[in-house]
């Protein structure tokens, strides 16, 4: 048997990260306060999870202030959306056959 594994990427082995591109693959962009609150997680596993899928150019951050106040926002990448899909194809794929 051909190893089954072999398609699933390691960048969304975490459940945040996993949490994090979910979120985005169904809406345009969503911002920190957001993707906090609807992944109950703190703001350093948030940040740093965000910063490991930004640096696969999964997806891209942006930061602005809105009135005197920051704002970061994420959205998922071309490439982004083509490797999520390709991972949860390989689950799948993994659940099919096992």
């Amino acid at each position: 048997m051909k190893n089954i594994i072999q398609n699933i990427n390691k960048a969304f082995d975490h459940r945040i990260r996993l949490g994090i591109m979910s979120v985005l693959m169904v809406n345009e962009s969503a911002d920190f306060s957001t993707l906090k609150e609807l992944l109950g997680v703190t703001d350093g596993n948030l940040a740093s999870h965000a910063k490991a899928l930004e640096a696969e150019n999964y997806i891209v951050v942006e930061k602005q202030f809105i009135g005197k106040k920051p704002n970061t926002s994420y959205k998922a990448t071309k490439s982004g959306r083509q490797a999520f899909t390709s991972h949860i194809d390989a689950l799948e794929n993994l659940i099919r056959k096992t």
